[in-house]
């Protein structure tokens, strides 16, 4: 397999058609290599427009929402951001080489791990991996950027009083089969404004009220 080919086909056949135009989002996307997070048996898929599994029977999400998230937030290099899933490190990564420090919360301890070996292997050094809950979690600081890597009913209260002014929430909010990711600014020191981005369907978050699969 040639994998710069591959890497290559993603960006041009999948990520850039989706609305992911900003080009230094793209080069990113060539210099954090996304198969450096999988395992052997999975490195030859880690191109592929599909959820690849985790060790604790969840998905990564795909290329081509990873990217999305990264142009959407449109971060800046003195800005922090709070992840809400580990996964296995690599949006960690991303959201890393963009910005001066992540913090993530993982509630897996078995995630927990595998991201800090991804990123330790990577040579990722700004990123903070930490075991817990995040929505029973009593966490005090504040971010320019929070993003919530699954889907919930809506997006907690004490989560957006984490975001500093000027600070941008992507959380993917409704009820499945299809959530819609959106995007909360906060405008002042009470005002939240949201837009919404586009539909997508992504597991829900662990450890927040579940999203119903039907609606009355």
């Amino acid at each position: 397999m040639n994998i710069e080919k591959a890497r290559f086909n993603m960006i041009e056949q999948q990520i850039r058609p989706w609305n992911v135009l900003n080009q230094e989002v793209l080069d990113m996307l060539i210099v954090v290599k996304r198969e450096d997070y999988f395992p052997a048996e999975q490195k030859s898929l880690a191109f592929f427009d599909t959820e690849l599994p985790l060790p604790d029977g969840s998905k990564a999400m795909t290329p081509k929402l990873e990217a999305r998230i990264l142009e959407e937030l449109a971060l800046k290099k003195q800005e922090t951001v709070l992840l809400i899933g580990a996964g296995n490190g690599y949006l960690a990564a991303l959201l890393a080489y963009r910005a001066r420090h992540v913090t993530v919360l993982e509630s897996s301890s078995d995630l927990r791990d595998l991201a800090i070996g991804n990123l330790a292997n990577n040579h990722v050094s700004n990123v903070d991996v930490v075991l817990a809950d995040a929505f029973s979690f009593k966490h005090t600081g504040t971010y320019d950027a929070i993003v919530i890597a699954g889907g919930l009913e809506q997006v907690p209260e004490q989560l957006q009083k984490q975001l500093n002014t000027g600070g941008r929430l992507l959380a993917f909010v409704g009820q499945l089969p299809t959530l819609t990711a959106q995007l909360q600014t906060r405008t002042s020191g009470t005002d939240v404004s949201t837009r919404n981005l586009f539909e997508t369907v992504v597991a829900p978050a662990v450890g927040a009220a579940p999203v119903s699969h039907f609606s009355l």
